[in-house]
């Protein structure tokens, strides 16, 4: 799902800000997509789903369930198999909470970033704090031990001391899994253009490798295992998503500006490609009609690639 309400001051995401979405068009598209990359792959069997974006959580759930039915019905979608969702917690009421779960979602990834509203308001972010406390606490009480937050470190400006501050108000809110990031500054973004043009301040690389070891050791005494770069769980809820890039396993893209690798033997492929979507929606919504699919560039995979 690539839109947003707004762009966050860090993001070089293919993310589109509009004044209205064609979610039925957008709907049938992802659900022709789908359907024609599993045909193509012709695997028996889904082990995970995950819808990022963007912004996910702005889709409907009527949206969510028609993608969740056109995998069910190309592949094997076993009962019980991670069905991820990307949110914000500006777009996730209880309500619209609810009706995520009755589409077939049963574990959420919330893009909490900070607990602090002066870091929010420079990242650009729509929710407050609060906010983020609130849409966790609802999200843990319909997804008890499958709701992760993201967070964000190494915010220009930002100490050690406050790293760790936020940290641990973290670790009083979360369930039992986190995300923890590095902030990159990324070319096009408004962040990196206030830090390259002096307005604020660079992040020392000995301070982010501080910040990374502060939070692995508080992670860790809290019972979290570190079981990825940035991937933290305890009481066994590891995502199976993650893993699967790890274990370079088989992964198929759908929308736009989605990246998939996997064996077209559809077509008589033999050799894992790896594929990449049309970035922009109404381009990709074009090729989805007249071929099924958008995908844009695609490149077969050396052995040791794969």
């Amino acid at each position: 799902w690539p839109y947003c309400r707004k762009r966050c001051s860090y993001c070089n995401f293919n993310k589109y800000v509009v004044p209205t979405v064609d979610e039925v068009a957008v709907r049938a598209c992802l659900v022709q997509e789908a359907r024609t990359l599993l045909r193509l792959s012709q695997v028996q069997s889904v082990t995970s789903v995950f819808f990022g974006g963007g912004t996910p959580s702005l889709a409907s759930p009527r949206t969510i369930a028609a993608v969740l039915e056109a995998v069910a019905g190309a592949a094997h979608l076993p009962m019980g198999a991670e069905v991820t969702l990307e949110a914000n917690p500006s777009s996730i009421s209880p309500a619209r909470l609810a009706g995520f779960k009755e589409a077939g979602i049963n574990r959420l990834s919330i893009g909490v970033q900070s607990l602090d509203d002066a870091e929010l308001r420079l990242l650009g972010r729509e929710h407050t704090a609060a906010e983020a406390r609130g849409a966790v606490e609802a999200a843990r009480r319909l997804f008890p031990g499958r709701t992760s937050i993201d967070l964000l470190f190494g915010l220009p400006g930002q100490s050690q001391d406050a790293w760790a501050r936020g940290l641990a108000a973290a670790l009083g809110l979360c369930d039992d899994h986190i995300s923890l990031y590095q902030l990159t500054l990324e070319r096009g973004t408004a962040l990196a253009a206030q830090v390259w043009g002096g307005t604020l301040p660079t992040p020392p690389q000995d301070l982010l490798a501080d910040m990374y070891q502060t939070a692995r050791a508080m992670l860790v005494a809290a019972g979290f295992r570190h079981y990825e770069v940035s991937n933290f769980a305890r009481k066994g809820a590891l995502s199976t998503h993650n893993l699967s890039y790890w274990r370079a396993e088989q992964y198929i893209g759908v929308g736009p500006g989605a990246h998939g690798r996997f064996v077209p033997r559809g077509e008589g492929g033999c050799s894992r490609e790896a594929r990449v979507q049309t970035l922009e929606p109404d381009a990709w919504m074009r090729e989805v009609r007249s071929q099924g699919h958008g995908t844009r560039r695609r490149v077969v995979l050396s052995p040791l690639a794969q």
